[in-house]
């Protein structure tokens, strides 16, 4: 059977719009240049984060009371539940956080508390903001930084200064010469030595210089501020205490005085060092800071993967596991809407939106509590991956494995190429694999490939052939004896 490759999209290499502004057939299209299948998930999930814009240009006397619909996607490992959200958080413009369940704790145990996941979506959207600005002032502050290197490279002349110890005024350390007349673009006439006239000629020939890279290998001296003071990184706030009331690194460096030291790098380090202090000068942070605490009050997402692990029966009796019930206590408050406090301010997660996904294999969503499970109104069931949904796999996305192998090949020098009946071999064997053993669905991709390609990854720098086709028989020899050996399979598949 013949591949067929996706569309060109010309579009591809235009930054995305606002996430929130995409049609949800648009979000969709972007998710399928990634994920294989899954229809109904795509669907819920592009339907959730349109509501955000919508709920935006509703009244705002309703806008409040619409909340968020939380999702919940369950499915075996390896469907794409995770891929999902790794490709949500590609498209720009909402704050983003993909966290792991499994890694909170109930307080009062060893561990991270659930509150501070919205503490991590603040600081993401921290650093999305202020890149945002960053970018629009960086054409200013590399025009500024470019001026502060020509002073580096040429400085300015000793200042000029009267001496009267003889009796007579006399210029010392002045730059001398006759004086001439001239005349700007606005018509305004100012008087210049030729001295400084001739300065004004070299300081634009190292402009010229610059721009064009000639002085990459000139060294310059330049004075830099220490990042951050190692020990004050120690002195961290406690775990649910790092807000506005309990800032003490801020409010230490502060008074610490801020010495700068000088150092010798050359032109293209120190021209990066100045780009990034013009842009620090440049760059509002309250506004920053302001902008950032609306976008996650009001279209922050947050990701949580793995709920199942947090999930099991509830029993009348003791259990190891006390805490896991206690996660979802903790869960729930900021799931149903509460205000946490950050180091920035507090925020509320009213407006949050939860998408948890889980394979669920021991445990069912009903173990989860009844109020937590109140708040994931929708619930969406990924299909397991068929043999023809492998074959896909490897050809549609953008980032299909047989791409990303011959990319790597390719910087050897060689080209690599599969035919179609090489593709089918592959999803044949690894559909074959899950079905004899644990079923770790798109992932046993990696682990059919990793194997079919080893022995060709090692020997490819002395490899005499530039080009290298595999079809289904040289599939079948390289695979056959790893996928009959239960001992090889059950350590390299």
């Amino acid at each position: 059977m013949a591949t067929t490759q996706p569309p060109v999209d010309t579009d591809a290499d235009a930054p995305p719009p606002w996430l929130e502004e995409m049609p949800p057939r648009q979000i969709v299209a972007e998710l399928d240049r990634y994920i294989v299948g899954q229809d109904a998930a795509k669907r819920a999930v592009a339907i959730a984060v349109r509501n955000r814009w919508r709920r935006a240009q509703a009244p705002d006397d309703i806008r409040d009371e619409i909340t968020p619909y939380n999702i919940i996607m369950i499915g075996p490992t390896g469907v794409g539940k995770t891929e999902v959200a790794r490709r949500l958080a590609r498209l720009a413009g909402a704050p983003f956080l993909k966290v792991e369940a499994s890694k909170f704790t109930e307080v009062g145990y060893v561990g991270r508390d659930a509150e501070s996941m919205v503490r991590d979506l603040v600081d993401a959207a921290i650093n999305m903001v202020r890149t945002e600005r960053e970018d629009e002032v960086f054409p200013q502050a590399e025009a500024r930084a470019d001026e502060r290197m020509l002073d580096l490279l040429l400085p300015p002349p000793p200042t000029v200064r009267t001496d009267r110890t003889v009796g007579t005024d006399r210029t010392v350390g002045g730059a001398g010469g006759d004086q001439v007349f001239v005349v700007d673009p606005a018509g305004t006439a100012r008087a210049e030595t030729a001295a400084e006239e001739s300065r004004a000629r070299s300081r634009e020939k190292l402009r010229a210089l610059l721009a064009d890279g000639k002085l990459d290998d000139r060294e310059v001296e330049i004075e830099v501020a220490p990042q951050s003071y190692p020990m004050l990184d120690m002195m961290q706030p406690p775990q649910g205490m790092e807000g506005t009331d309990f800032n003490f690194t801020e409010m230490l460096q502060d008074m610490m005085p801020r010495r700068k030291k000088r150092r010798t790098v050359k032109v293209p380090e120190a021209r990066r060092v100045l780009i990034d202090e013009e842009l620090k000068k440049l760059v509002d942070m309250d506004d920053v800071v302001n902008e950032s605490l609306d976008r996650v009050e009001n279209h922050g997402i947050i990701f949580i993967d793995e709920i199942d692990k947090i999930a099991g029966e509830r029993t009348q009796g003791g259990s190891p596991d006390v805490s896991r019930e206690g996660v979802q206590r903790d869960l729930l408050p900021i799931v149903e809407g509460s205000t946490v406090q950050t180091r920035y301010g507090y925020v509320r997660s009213d407006h949050i939106l939860f998408i948890a996904a889980g394979a669920f294999h021991v445990s069912k969503p009903s173990d989860l509590i009844p109020e937590l499970q109140g708040r994931f109104p929708i619930r969406v069931e990924l299909t397991p991956l068929t043999e023809q949904d492998f074959i896909r796999i490897m050809t549609e996305p953008e980032n299909a494995l047989t791409k990303q192998y011959q990319a790597l090949v390719a910087a050897e020098g060689v080209e690599l190429s599969f035919t179609a009946d090489a593709i089918a071999e592959v999803a044949r064997m690894a559909f074959m694999a899950n079905d004899r053993m644990e079923n770790i669905g798109a992932r046993r991709l990696h682990t059919v490939m990793a194997a079919l390609m080893e022995q060709l990854l090692f020997d490819l720098p002395e490899h005499p052939d530039k080009r290298i086709v595999y079809d289904a028989a040289k599939v079948r020899d390289t695979l056959t004896s790893i996928v009959n050996d239960d001992d090889l399979r059950r350590y390299i598949l």
